[in-house]
């Protein structure tokens, strides 16, 4: 693989304009296309095979009006204090609020409370729930300010009135800037590692047009493939972070190699082909973990994971073609000022054979001196502190996080829901008064499907079910059955006594299921349990149920991907662990932010609750992914190390002194760019933000950076070993570089290439020839 990389990076090289001009035509072609194409449709679930759905689907084909997917609102109106909801002007204002909120665009109808009995039992407080023609994101302006107006004249004759439901605009504080933050934060990362505005541009730009590639590609492709604005975000979130990161490794291991006496094409070549085959195999993790969430049988986080690891895939293209195309470009100016002034001080003392070369010629006794005597450079320092006292350091990293992790014991998974939301919101206020007017299982009832299979006589089965189930401990009450007109459906409407996010209202939904066999027997019809709430336990069933073999299925072939780079048992055993002990710091963080509320107020949590349902299994993908990323680059060079020769302890302190420091700049990259969608409005979007944002910090920083060496240290030089029958069987990839070096060792050595271009000099042959033995 190295060798292939290394004639598509020169290949890159040498056609830059062609290579460029490509993929900026890519991205103005795909941007094209998403200005073109319809809006992206809103996040929805659906869960197939599960009872929910079922329901779901029997009621969107026996109730069509009922299971419409229009927009709806809930408008909330409490009497002034003392008086009641039912007395005449009360009452005459509320119908004036029904009225206006009739005349308003995009409405299909509106239910007068006062005839769908929507009014408490002391006659303080009663609601109009309103449906649209459309979907949430196809309400207009004018629809959304027909609804303040109504309801804030409504509000101005001394009435209370709140609004809840997906037809509600959602305020806007501070939003849509997540991606500019976390690029000027990498911005002045990158400058601070490279010390060069070329160096740090080059990532950066790279990044960018990956991303919008990636992004413009979902977007055209939304309306078709069914995808969200959320996915977008999530595979910008990951694409940034990714991209910067692969241009990264790949920019610096040039300036390394102009450092060492290359000429630029050359040293393009051999960073593509070395840092590039890093590059690929942590691009395949990455795009293994999110591709496997399709395990998990949800189609809406299949449709996540599948854009994101195409963003990834796309970024893994450009690193290993644009970013050699630009280096092209480039020059010697990727290296810092500098640097440079010492290039040209160093050729201009020097003779022609090693004009051009580097900052470290060959056969030039005084920098090897100068290099030799260097002070070396913190991940130097810091390996070799590692070193001396690795049980130490082993112990401190995996206590700490240990303790990090416990929250994650209390770990309560659920849906967001309008009791979630800030509590001066008006959807909070809504949901806070139906609860205190209602009862708080009034915002997350529950639908109970009764179906006898084509048959007339459903109005009379779910009778017999609606009796049963108000005997059931936990309901709150039993509406009468609605029969649909051929007489074969019928849809009961269950109120439990506790809230949606109750673990006793999962237990009723459980009850209600397991009575449901009887009743079907007695009935001789289908009866299943629907509803927002139901839909959330099953979603986070189906999780539950999916977790396991998606681990196994992510980590068995990253562990068999991590056997072909590093050719070792111990070493891909060591990562998956040391992921599994950062997955768990993280989960535990989130836990104690948006669970147990801790640094709430920091973080910008509005009101803690439970952690979403997808939030594990999407962050055990993502997490997985970016930390083989981590693996991969700096174990990498630990590897190249020890096949050329370096003792176990050795390669250890090689692989920290080239890849310390870059693998610590890409760290805070993802780190900056995670954290910048803290700051977004949308719930899912700030804890995912938080929870990647916090796990490459443990990963990178507590894993890698003290745990692997700590381990490598104990272990050795069985670190490295690797069966032998094994060692027949695998592939050999070439990913340190071995076969490439070898295969140009004799030709394109900067000794050798003086050769070529001098061979009449017979005075520089002999000066070449202690450098060549």
């Amino acid at each position: 693989m190295a060798t292939f990389l290394y004639k598509l990076g020169r290949l890159s090289f040498r056609r830059r304009r062609y290579v460029a001009l490509l993929w900026v035509l890519l991205l103005g072609g795909i941007g094209y296309a998403s200005s073109a194409a319809p809006a992206p449709p809103a996040d929805s679930f659906s869960m197939p095979g599960t009872d929910s759905q079922k329901a779901f689907d029997l009621l969107d084909e026996r109730f069509p009006a009922a299971s419409a997917e229009g927009a709806t609102a809930r408008v909330v109106i409490r009497a002034p204090e003392g008086e009641k909801i039912t007395d005449p002007a009360a009452k005459a204002e509320v119908n004036q609020l029904v009225a206006a909120l009739g005349k308003g665009p995009q409405v299909a109808g509106v239910a007068d409370p006062f005839k769908a009995n929507a009014v408490s039992k002391d006659g303080t407080t009663a609601y109009a729930s309103v449906t649209y023609k459309v979907i949430s994101t196809e309400l207009t302006d004018k629809t959304h300010d027909a609804l303040t107006d109504a309801t804030d004249k409504t509000r101005a004759e001394g009435f209370t009135v709140e609004t809840g439901g997906d037809a509600v605009q959602a305020e806007q504080e501070m939003g849509g800037s997540a991606e500019l933050i976390g690029i000027a934060v990498s911005a002045v990362v990158l400058v601070i590692t490279f010390g060069s505005l070329i160096a740090a541009g080059l990532p950066l730009l790279t990044a960018i047009i990956g991303v919008g590639i990636g992004v413009s590609g979902i977007a055209a492709l939304g309306s078709v493939l069914n995808l969200s604005g959320t996915t977008s975000t999530l595979a910008m979130m990951i694409g940034l972070a990714v991209g910067i990161d692969y241009a990264l490794f790949i920019v610096s291991r040039y300036r390394a190699e102009i450092a060492e006496g290359r000429e630029p094409e050359e040293a393009a070549g051999r960073a593509t082909g070395t840092a590039g085959s890093a590059v690929v195999f942590a691009g395949l993790t990455v795009i293994v973990a999110l591709a496997g969430l399709s395990v998990v049988n949800i189609p809406m986080l299949t449709k996540m994971g599948l854009a994101a690891a195409a963003t990834v895939a796309i970024a893994v293209l450009i690193a290993l073609t644009m970013i050699p195309a630009l280096l092209g470009f480039a020059g010697k100016r990727a290296l810092r000022r500098k640097d440079r002034k010492n290039l040209k001080s160093a050729d201009s003392k020097g003779n022609r054979s090693t004009k051009g070369r580097g900052l470290t010629k060959p056969g030039d006794t005084h920098s090897t001196t100068n290099a030799e005597n260097a002070k070396p450079n913190l991940g130097t320092r810091w390996a070799r502190l590692v070193l001396r006292r690795p049980v130490t350091v082993l112990l401190i990293g995996v206590l700490g996080l240990g303790a990090v992790a416990v929250p994650a014991t209390s770990l309560e998974l659920g849906l967001p829901d309008e009791g979630t939301s800030a509590p001066d919101t008006t959807q909070r206020k809504a949901y806070d008064l139906l609860s205190e007017s209602f009862g708080a299982g009034f915002n997350g009832p529950l639908m109970v499907t009764v179906d006898t299979g084509g048959t007339k006589g459903a109005a009379a089965a779910a009778k017999t079910v609606g009796t049963s189930l108000a005997k059931v401990d936990g309901v709150a009450a039993v509406t009468p059955a609605s029969v649909n007109p051929a007489g074969d459906t019928a849809i009961i409407t269950v109120v439990p006594t506790t809230g949606p996010s109750d673990h006793r209202t999962e237990e009723l939904v459980k009850t209600i299921r397991a009575k449901a066999s009887g009743l079907e027997a007695d009935t001789k019809s289908d009866v299943l349990v629907t509803g927002q709430t139901a839909m959330t336990i099953d979603f986070s069933q189906t999780l539950d149920d999916a977790l396991l073999p998606y681990l196994g299925l992510v980590v068995g072939l990253a562990f068999l991907l991590l056997m072909l780079v590093f050719r070792s048992v111990l070493v891909p055993l060591k990562a998956a662990l040391g992921f599994l002990l950062s997955v768990a710091a993280a989960l535990g963080a989130v836990v104690a932010v948006f669970q147990w509320g801790w640094l709430a107020d920091i973080v910008g949590v509005d009101q803690p609750g439970p952690i979403m349902s997808m939030m594990p299994i999407f962050m055990i993908g993502v997490v997985f992914g970016l930390a083989m990323d981590y693996e991969v680059f700096l174990v990498t060079r630990m590897r190249e190390a020890y096949v050329h020769g370096a003792r176990p302890a050795e390669a250890v302190v090689t692989g920290f002194k080239h890849g310390g420091r870059v693998v610590g700049a890409a760290a805070v990259i993802m780190i900056s760019v995670f954290s910048g969608f803290i700051m977004e409005n949308d719930d899912m979007i700030k804890m995912m933000g938080f929870g990647l944002a916090i796990a490459v910090f443990f990963d990178a920083f507590v894993v890698r950076m003290a745990i692997v060496p700590a381990v490598l240290a104990l272990l050795g030089k069985a670190a490295w070993w690797l069966p032998r029958w094994l060692d027949k069987l695998l592939p050999n990839m070439d990913v340190e570089g071995e076969k490439l070096h070898k295969s140009l060792a004799p030709s394109s050595s900067p000794a050798a290439e003086d050769e070529h271009e001098h061979g009449d000099n017979d005075e520089e042959e002999r000066e070449l020839e202690p450098v060549r033995g």
